[in-house]
């Protein structure tokens, strides 16, 4: 019955990856000072290499957490920077390398999340946020005065962020890594240019769709100019926004499309922004909670849709935790592979267990406020809690209380912001 999961799949560029199951990227906020990764993500990602090496099977692809490609563009302060010329300082091409062999120790291709917040950047963080258009982040309560309004990108700044994806790609080759991921999911930069609810350009990058997914096409071939043709690049796209007016399954079957063409290796398909967290089972406009009612693969019914129109491999993602959901999804939607996230945070040993009926069903930390906002920030601040754990050494915790993992997380947060702030000045002066 848990064969599907195990069987490999050879993507467009001719790399065999040999496991459907891929543990999906998750926000770390685990870099040392300068933004750069230290002792802390390797030992988590030993942590799951590990686990996958005592299996003899490790997740088929691991994605990283987001690696950004501005350092004046972080979604976290404890976001790892990777752009051109970070890799000129061989300390510092050393701590890169580490963290590829650590994520590949266990047999996994390692994949590079590379992403761009775009106007969801934290007005705590003291920079300017840009997006295609002059819009700011909308949230209700408290959490509208997370973020600052955001200025339009000039068309030569447009053409800057394209660059310097292409660049990170190109430094991620050179550190190691197997493939990158470009992050146009989840309202990031990417994103952004894609739905018309934050694109309100007239120009070349604004208005009718194909002028909206010039931006991602574009970082495509930016990368694909620079880097040799058997590195992964892969594309995480929202299934839709979860907003009314917003970016929808439609629009992005027509991406998809358009994605045929280019060399592309995979898509991951996703959903929702900071303003509508279809990521965590919730949405703005409702769908969300009506189409996953007690099912927990949140973007099932869109997976299916996407994997009919993709000629290239299709993963799903969205709070899974069970592995029978896992099976549903490669044999009833279709799709080539499944990436966990959370689950893998809360036990590094999943595949394992999974292989041998153990553990079937991962139990990972929910807080169940009513509002929807904050309760997914305190999600995500549990399951952070549990990857710092890793990081430093230590085991799952086993009981958790979501508002002391939130507090934690603010002040954690408080402390890197500072360290941040510092750095970006030395960089600047």
């Amino acid at each position: 019955m848990t064969a599907p999961l195990f069987s490999p799949l050879t993507l467009p560029n001719g790399r065999v990856v040999q496991n459907r199951l891929c543990k999906a990227a998750m926000e770390e906020n685990m870099a040392d000072a300068g933004q750069v990764p230290g002792q802390a993500l390797v030992n988590l990602y030993t942590a799951w290499s590990n686990a996958a090496a005592a299996a003899d099977a490790g997740p088929g692809i691991v994605l990283s957490g987001n690696v950004m490609v501005d350092p004046t563009a972080m979604t976290g302060p404890g976001g790892v920077v990777l752009q051109a010329g970070t890799l000129d300082d061989p300390t510092v091409r050393a701590q890169f390398e580490r963290w590829a062999e650590a994520g590949k120790a266990g047999g996994s291709k390692f994949v590079m999340q590379i992403s761009h917040p775009g106007r969801q950047l934290y007005a705590a963080m003291g920079v300017e946020p840009v997006s295609p258009s002059a819009t700011k982040v909308s949230l209700p309560g408290i959490a509208a005065k997370m973020f600052a309004p955001a200025r339009a990108l000039t068309a030569d700044e447009v053409r800057g962020q394209i660059r310097r994806f292409g660049e990170t790609a190109l430094a991620a080759q050179a550190a190691g890594f197997d493939g990158v991921q470009i992050h146009a999911a989840h309202g990031y930069l990417v994103a952004q240019f894609l739905s018309p609810l934050t694109n309100q350009r007239d120009d070349e990058w604004g208005g009718p769709l194909e002028n909206r997914a010039r931006f991602l096409l574009e970082i495509v071939r930016s990368i694909r100019n620079r880097v040799d043709p058997d590195f992964i690049v892969g594309v995480k796209l929202n299934s839709a926004d979860f907003q009314k007016g917003g970016f929808d399954i439609v629009d992005s079957e027509q991406v998809v499309d358009w994605l045929n063409a280019e060399a592309v290796d995979f898509i991951e398909v996703s959903g929702g922004s900071y303003e509508s967290s279809a990521m965590m089972g919730n949405s703005a406009d409702g769908r969300m909670e009506t189409s996953t009612a007690k099912r927990e693969l949140y973007f099932f019914d869109f997976a299916k849709r996407i994997s009919k129109i993709a000629n290239m491999p299709v993963m799903v993602t969205g709070g899974v935790t069970k592995r029978e959901t896992a099976i549903s999804a490669l044999t009833d939607a279709g799709v080539a592979m499944v990436g966990i996230g959370r689950a893998f945070a809360y036990n590094p040993t999943l595949i394992a267990d999974w292989r041998k009926d153990r553990a079937t069903e991962i139990t990972i930390g929910r807080a169940k406020w009513k509002d929807k906002a904050l309760a997914s920030l305190a999600g995500m601040a549990l399951t952070k809690q549990q990857l710092y754990r890793l990081g430093d050494g230590l085991g799952i915790k086993k009981k958790q209380n979501a508002l002391w993992a939130t507090l934690g997380q603010q002040l954690k947060t408080s402390r890197l912001t500072k360290r941040y702030k510092a750095w970006l000045a030395a960089q600047n002066g």
